[in-house]
């Protein structure tokens, strides 16, 4: 009955005139970043987070929960139309639905996919709201000790499945602890590699870092490629939706099946939205009549399996995060971020004491999908054209308004320098093959693993590691990476059972080939330089955090270490690679319809180069005229010479973008900007220009 009573309450909440409002704003914005491919839910989530810090936190949650529900949906549209994937877990959908759009199916494919998506995100919204009441007993037996345990798990188990390779992912997660580090430390009120700055009492802010890992890397690659992110259009999109409906709901039982595979593995921590995607779609595959023989054709039941699995995932995703405080996905480390930010606790409050918060997450996730479902059948011809904009406008304009996200973190000049850095590290890690999810799971749980150790070690000295509960948690990563180094070393000693391993792990992707030519020089040196930096970091942070405090030392001294001993592990495993005469560097994997890969080395480098002086260029004029002059320069020179605008098309694009964003930000939300030298020079010239705006 208390259930039900704070479930009502949470849906009173939901249903307030500007709180459903602000719903179906984050709907609208999920929609329009689904629609264009290779941002999707992650990188929007990372950037509209800084704008959630003046909303309340039932407003804050909904808005980002409205827009991340919704995205996977509104990918679906790019991916049937055109046959490029919205995002990396809309890949499988790209099998069925753009034969079906080629074969003039478009509407039928679009309806089926909806139809399955409503129905698996309502799925997954229903089955978070049955598991609250059945994981509370469960979590009520949980102390700290076991929340730490579970802490490490979910690194671990991230790690674990980070891009086909653990030990990369184990000193990425690693990484992200040691940045977790910085700034005053809570307990000693030691200072940890603040480098005598102010601005680093506080940490590194997440949403800049999040923004450079993740969304500057691909909005750098997408100007590098110089060409639009859709070359061609469907012909047509409306005529048969409703056919696709039927579809649907004529194979309701695989809808279902695959409703429930999506949740129950959604909820596994790091298995991510392509893996999920893949065995749906596989698993269908195996499951209908005739499936193996016409999945890949254009069978709209492929359609169906991968779109009900993907929209029911996100239910899935946000039970270990809001239970245990474990994200299931890098999207779900964001959320676990915004949680912190509006000081709401993820684990056992959420399920006794904030039961109220919980089920506004629901609600959120049920209408969302309900609303994003309804707005693609009215508006998809609309919403398809989003695919079609070209680079030169579309990464200009939201690399302003990444530029902006990053500086709101703190408002200070120093969130820009963070997001310039960690653009660097993203686009080094993407590029050399480093998964960068758990960096920011390190991140994000680097606080929470700190906080529980301390408690434990505190009240329980070293005997909380023999608890029955963390005995048992903990034995889980021991067992699997146990097991990960026995079959390392079986592999060596017999070939054959390694190529038949890596046949039976490797899932179903598009073609791969390997590309023209020798290996580059920059990839014989950085692939083995980054296990060297990853070496130095963590040697150079044992080295300087001796002196430190007991308390200040113990999370990034415990955690230096491990990243060292897991760097000389693989050291030790590439020698013994190299003496076995297996190839350590070998030539890139590339897809086939990707420009970037398919270009010469040098070439890409000379773009990827540009594209970081684009880059730069707005730190400097920041420094020099401040941010806002400066975005709108930027805006107009890199849509008239690197995106090839017209004059006209640009300076109306670029000045209807700017003054929206100085309404918004300067006006509505008084966003104090960042000191410049010519402001500094002449102060009166600041005034007279926002008069006269």
């Amino acid at each position: 009955m208390h259930l039900l009573e704070q479930a009502m309450a949470a849906f009173t909440v939901i249903f307030d005139p500007m709180r459903f409002l602000i719903i179906m704003l984050g709907c609208l914005l999920g929609l329009f970043i689904g629609v264009i491919p290779g941002i999707g839910g992650l990188a929007g989530m990372a950037l509209l987070l800084p704008f959630t810090y003046t909303m309340d936190p039932y407003t804050a949650l909904a808005f980002l929960i409205g827009m991340w529900a919704v995205t996977p949906t509104a990918d679906t549209i790019p991916s049937i139309l055109i046959g490029v994937p919205g995002a990396a877990g809309s890949a499988a959908t790209v099998m069925d639905g753009y034969p079906m759009a080629r074969r003039g199916e478009g509407g039928r494919a679009l309806g089926a996919s909806y139809t399955a998506s409503l129905i698996g995100g309502i799925f997954g919204a229903v089955l978070l709201g049955i598991a609250i009441p059945i994981l509370r007993p469960f979590m009520m037996a949980f102390g700290t000790p076991e929340l730490l345990a579970l802490c490490v798990l979910g690194l671990t188990l991230v790690a674990a499945v980070s891009q086909g390779n653990m030990m990369k992912g184990l000193v990425a997660a690693c990484f992200g602890v040691v940045i977790a580090s910085v700034g005053d430390e809570a307990q000693t009120g030691e200072l940890r590699w603040t480098f005598d700055s102010i601005y680093l009492w506080e940490g590194v802010p997440l949403e800049a870092l999040v923004l450079g890992l993740f969304a500057v890397p691909e909005l750098i690659e997408l100007g590098a490629a110089r060409q639009s992110v859709a070359l061609h259009r469907s012909e047509s999109i409306l005529r048969d939706q409703f056919r696709g409906v039927r579809d649907a709901l004529q194979n309701i039982r695989l809808v279902f099946q695959s409703s429930w595979l999506g949740a129950i593995l959604g909820s596994v921590p790091g298995l991510g939205g392509p893996a999920i995607d893949w065995i749906a779609y596989g698993s269908a595959a195996k499951s209908v009549k005739g499936g193996t023989e016409s999945f890949g054709t254009g069978d709209v039941r492929g359609v169906i399996a991968c779109e009900a699995a993907n929209n029911s995932r996100e239910g899935g995703a946000l039970i270990p995060t809001l239970a245990f405080g474990i994200p299931a996905s890098a999207t779900m480390a964001i959320l676990l971020g915004a949680f912190m930010m509006h000081g709401i606790q993820p684990g056992p409050k959420l399920l006794t004491e904030q039961l109220d918060i919980t089920y506004t997450i629901v609600w959120s996730l049920m209408i969302a999908n309900i609303i994003g479902v309804l707005i693609c059948f009215a508006f998809v011809s609309q919403l398809a054209k989003l695919a079609l904009v070209p680079a030169g406008i579309l990464v200009p304009t939201v690399l302003a308004i990444v530029f902006i996200g990053a500086y709101s973190a703190t408002r200070d000049i120093g969130d820009i320098i963070v997001l310039l850095i960690f653009s660097v590290i993203g686009w080094g890690m993407k590029r050399f093959g480093w998964a960068r999810a758990p960096v920011l799971l390190g991140l994000v749980l680097g606080g929470l693993v700190e906080q529980y150790l301390f408690i434990s070690t505190s009240r329980y000295g070293s005997d909380w590691l023999t608890r029955p509960g963390v005995v048992v948690i903990l034995a889980i990563p021991v067992l699997y990476f146990a097991y990960s180094a026995v079959k390392f070393f079986l592999k060596r000693r017999t070939p054959a059972l390694a190529a038949v391993g890596a046949a039976v792990s490797e899932p179903a992707a598009p073609k791969l080939v390997e590309p023209a030519g020798p290996i580059s020089l920059v990839d014989r040196i950085m692939l083995p330089g980054m296990w060297v930096l990853a070496a130095i970091l963590f040697a150079t942070a044992l080295a300087t955090s001796t002196e430190w405090a007991l308390a200040a030392r113990l999370m990034p001294q415990t955690v230096s270490a491990v990243g060292l001993l897991v760097v000389i592990c693989s050291g030790i495993g590439i020698y013994m690679r190299k003496r076995a005469g297996e190839t350590i560097v070998k030539p890139r994997k590339v897809n086939e319809a990707d420009p970037l890969e398919a270009m010469p080395d040098r070439e890409l480098y000379k773009r990827m180069g540009i594209m970081f002086a684009w880059v730069l260029s707005v730190f400097v004029g920041t420094l020099l005229i401040g941010l806002l002059p400066t975005l709108l320069f930027f805006m107009i020179g890199y849509m008239r010479f690197e995106g090839k605008q017209p004059w006209i098309h640009t300076l109306v694009i670029a000045l209807v973008i700017w003054v929206a964003m100085f309404v918004l930000f300067d006006n509505l939300l008084n966003m104090p900007w960042p000191q410049s030298y010519l402001g500094d020079a002449f102060p009166a010239l600041r005034t007279a220009v926002s008069d006269i705006i």
